[in-house]
């Protein structure tokens, strides 16, 4: 993935916590654009890591001390607050951004706000897109992110320019707004994917474009985890109020349908 930029970037020492696919998809572009990446988990990412040029770290302590500028923390959102809770602060630069990736962001918001000591600055970011959207580059694609509190600004740019340089599409929001959009978006589309699986529709020879559209939002929504899915409707308050829209859509729908055949 080339750098749309000739300028050269700035080198940042990034420690991920949570080494999942998306966390490992996030650091093979760090890596061609030079960062110096370690990083921990509570699942064993050494050979992939190895394969990656990736330091993997099990220990929490011995991770922290390594003196990363930024903590890009990948959990799951249902694991956040624990994990954030293992971390010793105290073994940490004074200077460290956080940095989270949740696509939920009120709620990682409060966490870090509550349990971080105040010299740490915290930025909330969502890469909207993923190992499947952004395989080939991420130009045009959206990086929300929110400037939750921030003092070293050329830090927090240096990291945003990660983004930047790929050609994302820089929307900067606050995480109220962010999860007041993403209760329709995101997740209406999650909970629109999952209802087609129920249904276990598949392809027949005679599908239409529209069909064929729908089944490939089924596929691709069941390639995220359900533990997604229910942190999705956990923690953004805005979704159970989607999640009840649908319902009543449905149901208006249903009912109008009956009135008309009934009324012929």
């Amino acid at each position: 993935m080339a750098s749309s930029s000739s300028s050269p970037l700035p080198i940042l020492k990034i420690g991920i916590v949570g080494f999942g696919p998306f966390a490992q998809f996030l650091a093979e572009t760090m890596i061609k654009q030079g960062h110096s990446v370690t990083a921990t988990s509570r699942s064993d990412y050494s050979h992939v890591c190895s394969q990656m040029g990736i330091t993997f770290l099990r220990e929490m302590k011995e991770f922290c001390e390594v003196g990363s500028d930024v903590l890009l923390l990948c959990p799951s959102i249902l694991s956040f607050s624990e994990v954030l809770k293992s971390i010793p602060f105290n073994s940490l630069d004074k200077k460290t951004l956080f940095v989270d990736v949740l696509s939920v962001k009120e709620y990682p918001r409060d966490v870090l706000l509550h349990a971080l000591p105040e010299n740490f600055d915290v930025l909330c970011t969502h890469p909207m897109f993923g190992p499947e959207s952004g395989k080939e580059d991420w130009k045009g694609l959206p990086l929300v992110f929110d400037r939750v509190r921030i003092r070293d600004e050329v830090l927090c740019r240096n990291f945003l320019w990660i983004f930047e340089t790929e050609g994302c599409r820089m929307v900067e929001m606050s995480c109220r707004e962010h999860d007041m959009l993403a209760g329709r978006s995101q997740f209406l589309t999650h909970t629109i994917g999952r209802i087609l699986s129920e249904m276990e529709i598949e392809s027949t020879h005679m599908d239409t474009k529209r069909f064929e559209a729908i089944l490939q939002l089924k596929e691709s929504t069941m390639k995220n985890s359900f533990d997604l899915y229910c942190g999705l409707f956990k923690h953004n308050k805005f979704a159970k109020q989607e999640l009840d829209n649908l319902e009543l859509a449905f149901h208006t729908v249903k009912r109008k349908l009956l009135e008309r055949i009934e009324g012929k």
